[in-house]
């Protein structure tokens, strides 16, 4: 019952009243990207979701134009990147660049907790090349936090958060999700782990 209905009713009434509360905020961020990056605001990118359907997960900008197509690609190499902008670097450390995904949460496409959804070619090209026991991870709708995240912020290889993230998926409760959300209010204060990863 909770992991088909009420936590997708959740994530409506929780994001819809979030976004609502937030909207000034993202506004105000959204000026600072515009004014200091002189950039769009949102970047938009093709994630794997639930069932290995395709979507646009959206974030604030932190990064100059077609970052992901130079130097070391998706790898971000700390905050000493030249690639990441001087607003995108405190967005980062916050994970406040994550708060847009609120409307992904909306649509459908996520949920405010479950193993977080990744590019289309990293670290396999495509959901058909995903090795089996890799695939239980795609059972669940993504997230904007997950298990993998929280215990292990991106400090793992990706074979590692994947393992985390099928234990997410067969330990799916109302309880989980709530210890996963308490542990990602505390790691917003924390900084270990953000950047060194090969997520």
């Amino acid at each position: 019952m909770y992991r088909n209905v009420i936590k997708r009713l959740l994530d409506i009434v929780i994001s819809g009243i979030a976004l609502l509360v937030l909207a000034p905020f993202f506004l105000i961020i959204s000026l600072g990207i515009v004014l200091s990056a002189k950039s769009s605001p949102f970047f938009f990118q093709n994630r794997i979701g639930r069932n290995g359907e395709t979507f646009k997960i959206i974030k604030f900008q932190t990064m100059i134009p077609n970052a992901e197509h130079m130097g070391a690609g998706v790898h971000v190499e700390g905050e000493e990147d030249d690639r990441i902008t001087k607003i995108g670097r405190i967005l980062r450390r916050t994970s406040i660049d994550e708060l847009p995904q609120l409307m992904n949460v909306l649509q459908g496409s996520m949920s405010l907790v479950g193993p977080r959804p990744p590019v289309t070619y990293i670290p396999y090209d495509g959901y058909g090349n995903y090795p089996e026991w890799a695939k239980k991870r795609f059972d669940a709708r993504p997230g904007i936090t997950g298990w993998s995240q929280v215990i292990n912020r991106n400090a793992v290889t990706w074979d590692e958060a994947i393992r985390y993230d099928n234990e997410y998926v067969d330990r799916l409760s109302f309880a989980m999700d709530c210890k996963i959300i308490f542990r990602t209010i505390e790691q917003v204060f924390k900084h270990d782990g953000i950047y060194n990863s090969d997520t």
